[in-house]
Protein backbone atom coordinates (compact mmCIF):
# COMPACT_ATOMS: atom_id res chain seq x y z
CA UNK A 1 0.00 0.00 0.00
CA UNK A 2 1.68 3.35 0.29
CA UNK A 3 3.31 7.76 -0.51
CA UNK A 4 3.10 11.03 -3.05
CA UNK A 5 4.37 13.27 -5.62
CA UNK A 6 7.73 14.05 -4.11
CA UNK A 7 8.17 10.57 -2.83
CA UNK A 8 7.57 6.96 -2.99
CA UNK A 9 5.18 4.18 -4.22
CA UNK A 10 2.35 3.30 -6.32
CA UNK A 11 -0.26 3.66 -3.61
CA UNK A 12 0.44 7.31 -4.12
CA UNK A 13 -0.73 6.94 -7.70
CA UNK A 14 -3.85 5.16 -6.51
CA UNK A 15 -4.55 7.95 -4.07
CA UNK A 16 -4.11 10.61 -6.74
CA UNK A 17 -6.54 9.00 -9.13
CA UNK A 18 -9.12 8.17 -6.48
CA UNK A 19 -11.51 10.93 -7.42
CA UNK A 20 -11.97 9.53 -10.93
CA UNK A 21 -12.02 5.85 -10.07
CA UNK A 22 -15.75 5.53 -9.56
CA UNK A 23 -16.50 7.10 -12.92
CA UNK A 24 -13.98 4.97 -14.76
CA UNK A 25 -14.93 1.52 -13.59
CA UNK A 26 -17.70 -0.21 -11.71
CA UNK A 27 -17.34 -1.91 -8.38
CA UNK A 28 -18.09 -5.39 -7.19
CA UNK A 29 -18.43 -6.91 -3.77
CA UNK A 30 -15.75 -9.00 -2.12
CA UNK A 31 -17.43 -12.16 -0.88
CA UNK A 32 -16.04 -14.52 1.73
CA UNK A 33 -16.83 -18.10 2.59
CA UNK A 34 -19.54 -18.91 5.15
CA UNK A 35 -18.45 -20.99 8.12
CA UNK A 36 -19.78 -24.54 7.96
CA UNK A 37 -20.93 -24.23 11.58
CA UNK A 38 -23.17 -21.32 10.67
CA UNK A 39 -21.53 -19.12 13.32
CA UNK A 40 -20.64 -15.74 11.89
CA UNK A 41 -17.22 -14.50 12.91
CA UNK A 42 -16.29 -10.85 13.08
CA UNK A 43 -14.50 -9.84 9.90
CA UNK A 44 -11.16 -8.16 10.57
CA UNK A 45 -9.59 -6.53 7.51
CA UNK A 46 -5.87 -5.81 7.75
CA UNK A 47 -4.37 -3.23 5.39
CA UNK A 48 -0.72 -4.06 4.84
CA UNK A 49 1.63 -7.05 4.99
CA UNK A 50 4.62 -5.39 6.63
CA UNK A 51 5.87 -5.79 10.18
CA UNK A 52 2.67 -4.56 11.81
CA UNK A 53 0.12 -6.11 9.46
CA UNK A 54 1.80 -9.49 9.07
CA UNK A 55 2.57 -9.90 12.78
CA UNK A 56 -1.01 -8.94 13.67
CA UNK A 57 -2.47 -11.47 11.21
CA UNK A 58 -0.22 -14.24 12.59
CA UNK A 59 -1.30 -13.56 16.17
CA UNK A 60 -5.03 -12.99 15.67
CA UNK A 61 -7.06 -16.08 16.60
CA UNK A 62 -8.65 -17.58 13.44
CA UNK A 63 -11.18 -19.42 15.59
CA UNK A 64 -12.65 -16.10 16.72
CA UNK A 65 -12.14 -13.83 13.71
CA UNK A 66 -12.29 -13.96 9.95
CA UNK A 67 -8.92 -12.57 8.83
CA UNK A 68 -8.63 -10.71 5.52
CA UNK A 69 -5.35 -9.13 4.39
CA UNK A 70 -5.31 -6.42 1.73
CA UNK A 71 -1.85 -5.61 0.38
CA UNK A 72 -0.21 -4.87 -2.99
CA UNK A 73 2.45 -7.46 -2.25
CA UNK A 74 1.83 -11.10 -1.40
CA UNK A 75 4.76 -11.45 0.98
CA UNK A 76 6.31 -10.11 4.16
CA UNK A 77 9.92 -8.88 4.06
CA UNK A 78 12.28 -9.25 7.01
CA UNK A 79 13.68 -5.75 6.48
CA UNK A 80 16.61 -5.86 8.96
CA UNK A 81 18.37 -8.31 6.63
CA UNK A 82 17.64 -6.46 3.36
CA UNK A 83 21.13 -4.96 3.27
CA UNK A 84 22.58 -8.49 3.44
CA UNK A 85 20.50 -9.58 0.45
CA UNK A 86 21.62 -6.50 -1.49
CA UNK A 87 25.21 -7.81 -1.52
CA UNK A 88 24.61 -11.56 -1.72
CA UNK A 89 25.38 -12.47 1.89
CA UNK A 90 21.84 -13.85 2.00
CA UNK A 91 19.55 -14.91 -0.80
CA UNK A 92 16.29 -13.05 -1.24
CA UNK A 93 14.06 -16.01 -0.35
CA UNK A 94 15.59 -16.17 3.13
CA UNK A 95 13.97 -12.83 4.03
CA UNK A 96 10.52 -13.47 2.54
CA UNK A 97 7.39 -14.99 4.04
CA UNK A 98 4.38 -15.70 1.86
CA UNK A 99 1.18 -14.11 3.14
CA UNK A 100 -0.80 -17.08 1.85
CA UNK A 101 1.21 -19.44 4.06
CA UNK A 102 -0.43 -17.93 7.12
CA UNK A 103 -3.00 -20.69 6.69
CA UNK A 104 -6.18 -21.56 4.87
CA UNK A 105 -8.16 -19.48 7.36
CA UNK A 106 -6.65 -16.26 5.97
CA UNK A 107 -8.15 -14.55 2.93
CA UNK A 108 -5.70 -12.48 0.90
CA UNK A 109 -6.72 -9.74 -1.50
CA UNK A 110 -3.83 -8.37 -3.57
CA UNK A 111 -4.43 -4.73 -4.32
CA UNK A 112 -4.15 -1.11 -3.24
CA UNK A 113 -6.51 0.29 -0.60
CA UNK A 114 -7.65 3.54 -2.17
CA UNK A 115 -10.30 4.73 0.26
CA UNK A 116 -12.36 3.82 3.33
CA UNK A 117 -16.05 4.62 3.84
CA UNK A 118 -16.29 4.66 7.63
CA UNK A 119 -20.08 5.06 7.69
CA UNK A 120 -20.68 2.02 5.46
CA UNK A 121 -17.63 0.16 6.86
CA UNK A 122 -16.32 -0.57 3.38
CA UNK A 123 -12.81 -0.34 1.91
CA UNK A 124 -12.30 0.46 -1.74
CA UNK A 125 -9.51 -1.68 -3.21
CA UNK A 126 -7.95 -1.58 -6.65
CA UNK A 127 -6.81 -5.06 -7.63
CA UNK A 128 -3.17 -5.24 -8.57
CA UNK A 129 -2.32 -8.86 -9.33
CA UNK A 130 -0.75 -8.10 -12.73
CA UNK A 131 1.52 -5.29 -11.55
CA UNK A 132 5.30 -5.59 -11.37
CA UNK A 133 5.81 -5.76 -7.63
CA UNK A 134 9.60 -5.88 -7.70
CA UNK A 135 9.63 -2.48 -6.00
CA UNK A 136 6.91 -0.24 -4.60
CA UNK A 137 9.26 2.54 -3.57
CA UNK A 138 9.14 5.08 -6.37
CA UNK A 139 6.15 7.01 -7.59
CA UNK A 140 5.86 6.87 -11.40
CA UNK A 141 6.08 10.21 -13.20
CA UNK A 142 2.82 12.03 -13.99
CA UNK A 143 1.09 11.12 -17.26
CA UNK A 144 2.07 13.22 -20.28
CA UNK A 145 -0.31 15.99 -21.33
CA UNK A 146 -2.75 15.17 -24.13
CA UNK A 147 -1.47 15.96 -27.64
CA UNK A 148 -2.54 19.26 -29.15
CA UNK A 149 -2.09 20.93 -32.50
CA UNK A 150 -0.34 23.95 -31.05
CA UNK A 151 2.65 23.65 -28.77
CA UNK A 152 1.85 25.47 -25.53
CA UNK A 153 4.18 27.90 -23.86
CA UNK A 154 6.23 26.79 -20.88
CA UNK A 155 3.67 28.35 -18.54
CA UNK A 156 0.81 26.62 -20.33
CA UNK A 157 2.64 23.31 -20.33
CA UNK A 158 3.11 23.51 -16.57
CA UNK A 159 -0.58 24.17 -16.14
CA UNK A 160 -1.56 21.25 -18.35
CA UNK A 161 0.69 18.83 -16.47
CA UNK A 162 -0.62 19.95 -13.09
CA UNK A 163 -4.27 19.57 -14.11
CA UNK A 164 -3.93 16.39 -16.18
CA UNK A 165 -6.52 13.75 -15.23
CA UNK A 166 -5.38 10.77 -13.15
CA UNK A 167 -4.37 7.58 -14.89
CA UNK A 168 -7.01 4.91 -15.45
CA UNK A 169 -6.78 2.13 -12.84
CA UNK A 170 -5.02 -1.02 -13.95
CA UNK A 171 -7.29 -3.39 -12.09
CA UNK A 172 -10.97 -3.64 -11.22
CA UNK A 173 -12.20 -1.86 -8.11
CA UNK A 174 -13.57 -3.98 -5.28
CA UNK A 175 -15.55 -3.06 -2.17
CA UNK A 176 -14.29 -4.99 0.86
CA UNK A 177 -16.59 -4.76 3.91
CA UNK A 178 -15.26 -5.01 7.45
CA UNK A 179 -16.40 -5.31 11.04
CA UNK A 180 -13.04 -4.20 12.39
CA UNK A 181 -10.35 -2.44 10.38
CA UNK A 182 -6.63 -2.51 11.14
CA UNK A 183 -4.64 0.10 9.22
CA UNK A 184 -1.00 -1.00 8.99
CA UNK A 185 0.05 0.44 5.64
CA UNK A 186 3.45 1.65 6.85
CA UNK A 187 5.41 4.61 5.52
CA UNK A 188 7.71 5.24 2.58
CA UNK A 189 11.07 6.75 1.78
CA UNK A 190 11.33 10.52 2.15
CA UNK A 191 12.83 12.41 -0.78
CA UNK A 192 12.23 15.99 0.47
CA UNK A 193 11.37 16.96 -3.09
CA UNK A 194 15.06 16.99 -4.07
CA UNK A 195 15.54 17.06 -7.82
CA UNK A 196 16.37 13.70 -9.39
CA UNK A 197 16.02 11.54 -6.26
CA UNK A 198 12.81 9.84 -7.35
CA UNK A 199 14.15 9.17 -10.84
CA UNK A 200 17.78 8.24 -10.19
CA UNK A 201 18.33 7.11 -6.58
CA UNK A 202 17.94 3.57 -5.29
CA UNK A 203 15.92 3.04 -2.12
CA UNK A 204 16.25 0.04 0.18
CA UNK A 205 12.73 -0.68 1.43
CA UNK A 206 11.67 -3.83 -0.41
CA UNK A 207 13.17 -6.96 -1.88
CA UNK A 208 12.98 -5.52 -5.40
CA UNK A 209 15.12 -2.58 -4.29
CA UNK A 210 17.76 -4.95 -2.91
CA UNK A 211 17.77 -6.90 -6.17
CA UNK A 212 18.27 -3.78 -8.29
CA UNK A 213 21.08 -2.50 -6.08
CA UNK A 214 22.85 -5.86 -6.14
CA UNK A 215 22.69 -6.14 -9.92
CA UNK A 216 23.78 -2.54 -10.42
CA UNK A 217 26.88 -2.89 -8.21
CA UNK A 218 27.99 -6.07 -9.99
CA UNK A 219 27.33 -4.49 -13.39
CA UNK A 220 29.49 -1.49 -12.47
CA UNK A 221 32.49 -3.68 -11.68
CA UNK A 222 32.06 -5.61 -14.91
CA UNK A 223 31.72 -2.38 -16.89
CA UNK A 224 34.87 -0.92 -15.35
CA UNK A 225 37.03 -3.79 -16.63
CA UNK A 226 36.74 -2.38 -20.14
CA UNK A 227 40.19 -1.32 -21.42
CA UNK A 228 38.52 1.48 -23.38
CA UNK A 229 37.34 3.22 -20.21
CA UNK A 230 39.35 6.15 -18.88
CA UNK A 231 40.64 6.19 -15.32
CA UNK A 232 38.52 9.26 -14.58
CA UNK A 233 35.31 7.51 -15.63
CA UNK A 234 36.33 4.37 -13.79
CA UNK A 235 36.90 6.37 -10.60
CA UNK A 236 33.49 8.03 -10.86
CA UNK A 237 31.62 4.78 -11.49
CA UNK A 238 33.35 3.01 -8.61
CA UNK A 239 32.27 5.71 -6.19
CA UNK A 240 29.31 4.34 -4.23
CA UNK A 241 27.28 7.14 -2.64
CA UNK A 242 24.94 6.40 0.27
CA UNK A 243 22.70 9.23 1.46
CA UNK A 244 21.52 8.87 5.05
CA UNK A 245 23.45 8.05 8.20
CA UNK A 246 20.77 6.01 9.95
CA UNK A 247 20.94 2.24 10.51
CA UNK A 248 19.84 1.34 6.96
CA UNK A 249 22.46 3.51 5.27
CA UNK A 250 25.23 2.52 7.67
CA UNK A 251 24.48 -1.20 7.44
CA UNK A 252 24.39 -1.10 3.64
CA UNK A 253 27.75 0.71 3.57
CA UNK A 254 29.15 -1.98 5.88
CA UNK A 255 27.73 -4.86 3.82
CA UNK A 256 29.02 -3.28 0.60
CA UNK A 257 32.48 -2.97 2.14
CA UNK A 258 32.40 -6.67 3.05
CA UNK A 259 31.35 -7.63 -0.48
CA UNK A 260 34.15 -5.60 -2.05
CA UNK A 261 36.84 -6.52 0.49
CA UNK A 262 36.05 -10.23 0.81
CA UNK A 263 34.92 -11.17 -2.70
CA UNK A 264 35.24 -8.58 -5.46
CA UNK A 265 38.82 -7.69 -4.52
CA UNK A 266 39.84 -11.23 -5.49
CA UNK A 267 38.07 -11.04 -8.85
CA UNK A 268 38.82 -7.43 -9.79
CA UNK A 269 42.11 -6.63 -7.99
CA UNK A 270 43.08 -3.99 -10.56
CA UNK A 271 39.93 -1.98 -9.77
CA UNK A 272 40.48 -1.72 -6.02
CA UNK A 273 42.48 1.56 -6.13
CA UNK A 274 39.46 3.25 -7.72
CA UNK A 275 36.82 2.09 -5.23
CA UNK A 276 35.36 4.58 -2.77
CA UNK A 277 32.32 4.33 -0.46
CA UNK A 278 30.91 7.60 0.90
CA UNK A 279 28.08 8.16 3.36
CA UNK A 280 26.45 11.62 3.24
CA UNK A 281 24.24 12.88 6.06
CA UNK A 282 22.73 16.31 6.68
CA UNK A 283 22.99 15.85 10.46
CA UNK A 284 26.17 16.53 12.45
CA UNK A 285 26.25 12.90 13.67
CA UNK A 286 25.49 9.51 12.17
CA UNK A 287 23.31 6.96 13.99
CA UNK A 288 21.44 9.59 16.05
CA UNK A 289 19.58 6.93 18.07
CA UNK A 290 22.88 5.72 19.58
CA UNK A 291 24.89 7.37 22.33
CA UNK A 292 27.88 9.43 21.24
CA UNK A 293 30.44 6.81 22.32
CA UNK A 294 28.84 4.15 20.10
CA UNK A 295 28.50 6.57 17.18
CA UNK A 296 32.19 7.44 17.60
CA UNK A 297 33.03 3.73 17.58
CA UNK A 298 31.15 3.37 14.28
CA UNK A 299 33.01 6.36 12.83
CA UNK A 300 36.32 4.82 13.87
CA UNK A 301 35.40 1.48 12.29
CA UNK A 302 34.46 3.15 9.01
CA UNK A 303 37.68 5.16 8.99
CA UNK A 304 39.73 1.97 9.33
CA UNK A 305 37.72 0.42 6.49
CA UNK A 306 38.30 3.49 4.26
CA UNK A 307 34.59 4.34 4.23
CA UNK A 308 34.24 8.12 4.09
CA UNK A 309 31.52 9.75 6.20
CA UNK A 310 30.45 13.29 5.30
CA UNK A 311 28.23 14.74 8.03
CA UNK A 312 26.63 18.20 7.68
CA UNK A 313 26.40 17.61 3.92
CA UNK A 314 23.21 18.23 1.94
CA UNK A 315 22.45 16.68 -1.45
CA UNK A 316 20.65 19.21 -3.67
CA UNK A 317 20.34 17.34 -6.95
CA UNK A 318 21.02 14.03 -8.69
CA UNK A 319 21.31 13.86 -12.47
CA UNK A 320 22.68 11.41 -15.04
CA UNK A 321 26.33 11.92 -15.91
CA UNK A 322 26.45 13.59 -19.33
CA UNK A 323 29.43 11.44 -20.37
CA UNK A 324 27.01 8.57 -21.11
CA UNK A 325 28.73 6.09 -18.77
CA UNK A 326 25.54 5.36 -16.87
CA UNK A 327 26.75 7.07 -13.71
CA UNK A 328 25.31 10.05 -11.86
CA UNK A 329 26.34 13.52 -10.77
CA UNK A 330 25.51 14.70 -7.25
CA UNK A 331 25.31 18.37 -6.38
CA UNK A 332 26.34 18.82 -2.76
CA UNK A 333 25.48 22.15 -1.14
CA UNK A 334 28.80 22.40 0.69
CA UNK A 335 30.77 21.98 -2.56
CA UNK A 336 29.20 24.93 -4.38
CA UNK A 337 28.84 24.38 -8.12
CA UNK A 338 31.15 21.35 -8.16
CA UNK A 339 29.50 17.96 -8.65
CA UNK A 340 30.49 14.52 -7.38
CA UNK A 341 30.36 11.51 -9.70
CA UNK A 342 28.92 8.18 -8.53
CA UNK A 343 28.02 4.85 -10.08
CA UNK A 344 25.01 4.35 -7.81
CA UNK A 345 23.19 6.42 -5.19
CA UNK A 346 21.45 4.55 -2.36
CA UNK A 347 18.94 6.81 -0.62
CA UNK A 348 17.92 6.24 3.01
CA UNK A 349 16.89 9.49 4.67
CA UNK A 350 13.78 8.81 6.71
CA UNK A 351 10.09 8.21 6.13
CA UNK A 352 7.02 10.01 4.87
CA UNK A 353 3.38 9.11 5.28
CA UNK A 354 1.42 6.79 3.05
CA UNK A 355 -1.01 8.70 0.77
CA UNK A 356 -3.87 6.55 2.03
CA UNK A 357 -3.22 7.91 5.52
CA UNK A 358 -3.01 11.44 4.13
CA UNK A 359 -6.42 10.92 2.55
CA UNK A 360 -8.07 9.32 5.57
CA UNK A 361 -7.17 12.15 7.96
CA UNK A 362 -9.01 14.56 5.65
CA UNK A 363 -12.23 12.54 5.57
CA UNK A 364 -15.28 13.39 7.64
CA UNK A 365 -16.12 10.36 9.78
CA UNK A 366 -19.54 11.50 10.96
CA UNK A 367 -21.31 14.14 8.91
CA UNK A 368 -23.61 15.08 11.80
CA UNK A 369 -20.78 15.47 14.29
CA UNK A 370 -18.29 16.89 11.79
CA UNK A 371 -15.45 14.69 13.05
CA UNK A 372 -12.37 13.29 11.36
CA UNK A 373 -9.38 11.17 12.33
CA UNK A 374 -6.90 13.15 14.38
CA UNK A 375 -3.64 13.85 12.55
CA UNK A 376 -0.27 14.21 14.23
CA UNK A 377 1.07 17.61 13.10
CA UNK A 378 4.70 16.46 13.14
CA UNK A 379 4.61 13.12 11.32
CA UNK A 380 1.24 13.24 9.56
CA UNK A 381 0.29 9.91 11.15
CA UNK A 382 -3.03 9.01 12.75
CA UNK A 383 -3.19 9.63 16.50
CA UNK A 384 -4.44 6.63 18.49
CA UNK A 385 -5.03 5.93 22.16
CA UNK A 386 -2.94 3.41 24.07
CA UNK A 387 -5.20 0.61 22.76
CA UNK A 388 -4.59 1.74 19.13
CA UNK A 389 -8.14 2.95 18.55
CA UNK A 390 -8.23 5.88 16.14
CA UNK A 391 -8.92 9.17 17.87
CA UNK A 392 -11.40 11.71 16.49
CA UNK A 393 -11.19 15.48 16.36
CA UNK A 394 -13.49 18.24 15.08
CA UNK A 395 -13.28 18.25 11.28
CA UNK A 396 -11.53 21.21 9.69
CA UNK A 397 -11.49 20.63 5.96
CA UNK A 398 -13.50 21.43 2.84
CA UNK A 399 -16.46 19.35 3.95
CA UNK A 400 -16.83 20.80 7.46
CA UNK A 401 -17.16 24.19 9.04
CA UNK A 402 -13.85 25.97 9.38
CA UNK A 403 -14.77 27.80 12.55
CA UNK A 404 -14.65 24.97 15.04
CA UNK A 405 -15.26 26.34 18.52
CA UNK A 406 -13.44 25.45 21.68
CA UNK A 407 -16.66 23.91 22.99
CA UNK A 408 -16.87 21.61 19.96
CA UNK A 409 -13.25 20.61 20.41
CA UNK A 410 -13.87 19.82 24.05
CA UNK A 411 -16.94 17.77 23.16
CA UNK A 412 -14.93 15.75 20.65
CA UNK A 413 -12.06 15.21 23.06
CA UNK A 414 -11.71 11.56 23.94
CA UNK A 415 -13.97 10.27 21.17
CA UNK A 416 -12.68 7.15 19.45
CA UNK A 417 -13.48 5.18 16.33
CA UNK A 418 -13.90 1.89 18.17
CA UNK A 419 -13.85 -0.39 15.12
CA UNK A 420 -10.79 1.20 13.45
CA UNK A 421 -7.28 0.49 14.74
CA UNK A 422 -3.99 1.92 13.48
CA UNK A 423 -0.59 0.30 14.14
CA UNK A 424 2.94 0.52 12.83
CA UNK A 425 4.64 3.46 11.13
CA UNK A 426 1.39 5.26 10.34
CA UNK A 427 0.25 5.36 14.00
CA UNK A 428 1.17 7.85 16.73
CA UNK A 429 0.28 6.72 20.27
CA UNK A 430 -0.98 9.76 22.18
CA UNK A 431 0.68 8.71 25.44
CA UNK A 432 3.97 7.72 23.73
CA UNK A 433 4.34 10.07 20.73
CA UNK A 434 8.12 9.66 20.40
CA UNK A 435 8.17 5.93 19.67
CA UNK A 436 10.64 5.21 16.84
CA UNK A 437 9.36 3.90 13.51
CA UNK A 438 11.08 0.53 13.74
CA UNK A 439 10.22 -3.11 13.18
CA UNK A 440 10.54 -3.72 16.93
CA UNK A 441 7.87 -1.14 17.76
CA UNK A 442 5.53 -2.28 14.97
CA UNK A 443 5.71 -5.94 15.95
CA UNK A 444 5.05 -5.18 19.63
CA UNK A 445 2.06 -3.02 18.73
CA UNK A 446 0.68 -5.78 16.50
CA UNK A 447 1.09 -8.44 19.19
CA UNK A 448 -0.58 -6.27 21.83
CA UNK A 449 -3.60 -5.47 19.66
CA UNK A 450 -4.08 -9.04 18.41
CA UNK A 451 -3.87 -10.52 21.92
CA UNK A 452 -6.32 -7.93 23.21
CA UNK A 453 -8.84 -8.79 20.50
CA UNK A 454 -8.31 -12.50 21.17
CA UNK A 455 -9.20 -11.90 24.82
CA UNK A 456 -12.14 -9.74 23.83
CA UNK A 457 -10.95 -7.06 26.23
CA UNK A 458 -8.82 -4.15 25.04
CA UNK A 459 -9.36 -2.15 28.22
CA UNK A 460 -7.43 -4.53 30.48
CA UNK A 461 -3.96 -3.01 30.15
CA UNK A 462 -2.63 -0.14 28.00
CA UNK A 463 0.20 -0.67 25.53
CA UNK A 464 3.69 0.02 26.77
CA UNK A 465 6.69 -0.35 24.50
CA UNK A 466 9.48 -2.51 25.83
CA UNK A 467 12.80 -1.46 24.34
CA UNK A 468 14.83 -4.59 23.64
CA UNK A 469 17.78 -2.60 22.35
CA UNK A 470 19.13 -1.20 19.09
CA UNK A 471 21.77 -2.86 16.92
CA UNK A 472 23.69 -1.90 13.79
CA UNK A 473 26.20 -3.93 11.77
CA UNK A 474 29.44 -2.11 10.93
CA UNK A 475 31.23 -4.63 8.69
CA UNK A 476 34.13 -6.98 9.30
CA UNK A 477 32.13 -9.04 11.82
CA UNK A 478 31.76 -6.00 14.08
CA UNK A 479 28.60 -4.31 15.33
CA UNK A 480 27.26 -2.05 18.06
CA UNK A 481 24.40 -2.75 20.47
CA UNK A 482 22.68 -0.35 22.85
CA UNK A 483 20.05 -1.13 25.47
CA UNK A 484 19.08 0.14 28.89
CA UNK A 485 20.99 -2.74 30.46
CA UNK A 486 24.28 -2.70 28.56
CA UNK A 487 26.30 -1.51 25.59
CA UNK A 488 28.27 -3.86 23.37
CA UNK A 489 30.75 -3.24 20.57
CA UNK A 490 32.82 -5.35 18.23
CA UNK A 491 32.57 -9.09 17.70
CA UNK A 492 30.34 -9.74 20.74
CA UNK A 493 27.78 -7.24 19.44
CA UNK A 494 27.97 -8.89 16.01
CA UNK A 495 27.17 -12.31 17.54
CA UNK A 496 24.22 -10.78 19.35
CA UNK A 497 23.11 -9.02 16.13
CA UNK A 498 23.06 -12.26 14.16
CA UNK A 499 21.48 -14.28 16.95
CA UNK A 500 18.70 -11.75 17.48
CA UNK A 501 17.76 -11.56 13.81
CA UNK A 502 17.92 -15.31 13.40
CA UNK A 503 15.54 -15.89 16.30
CA UNK A 504 13.22 -13.12 15.08
CA UNK A 505 12.78 -14.72 11.65
CA UNK A 506 9.09 -15.52 11.30
CA UNK A 507 9.06 -19.09 9.95
CA UNK A 508 10.96 -22.28 10.69
CA UNK A 509 11.94 -22.38 7.03
CA UNK A 510 13.81 -19.08 7.26
CA UNK A 511 15.29 -19.97 10.63
CA UNK A 512 16.98 -22.78 8.69
CA UNK A 513 17.75 -20.88 5.48
CA UNK A 514 19.39 -17.85 7.09
CA UNK A 515 22.22 -19.71 8.90
CA UNK A 516 22.68 -22.00 5.90
CA UNK A 517 23.27 -19.00 3.60
CA UNK A 518 25.52 -17.37 6.18
CA UNK A 519 27.63 -20.52 6.23
CA UNK A 520 27.69 -20.81 2.43
CA UNK A 521 28.80 -17.17 2.07
CA UNK A 522 31.52 -17.63 4.66
CA UNK A 523 32.78 -20.90 3.17
CA UNK A 524 32.47 -20.23 -0.57
CA UNK A 525 32.02 -16.49 -0.87
CA UNK A 526 29.00 -14.42 -1.85
CA UNK A 527 27.05 -15.09 -5.01
CA UNK A 528 28.23 -12.55 -7.61
CA UNK A 529 26.31 -13.90 -10.60
CA UNK A 530 23.95 -11.56 -12.45
CA UNK A 531 20.63 -12.98 -13.60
Amino acid sequence: MAPKVPAVTRTAVSALRLTKTEAVIGTRDFATAIESTGVKKERVVILGSGWAGYAFARTLDPAKYERIIVSPRSYFVFTPLLASTAVGTLEFRATLESVRRLGKNVSFHQGWADDVDFSRKVIRVEENCADDLSSQTILPPPPPPPPSSAAPSSKETHSVIQTAPPQIPKGPVTDVPYDKLVVAVGAYSQTFGIEGVRQHANFLRDIGDARKIRLRVLAIFEQCTSPAMSDETRRKLLHFAIVGGGPTGIEYAAELHDLIHDDLSKIYPALMPYVQITVYDVAPKILPMFEQTLADYAMGMFKRQNITVKTDHSIQRIRPDPDGSGGFCLKVKEYGDAEVGAGIVVWSTGLMQNPLVEKLVQKTVGAAEGLRLEKDPKTGGIIVDDRFRARLTPGINDSTAEGTTAAAAAAASGKLLDDVFVIGDCAVVDSQPSLPKTAQVASQEAAYLAKGLNRGNLDAKPFKFRNLGTMTYLGGWKAIHQSSADHLTGWAAWVLWRTAYLTRSMSLKNKVLVPVYWFVSWMFGRDISRF
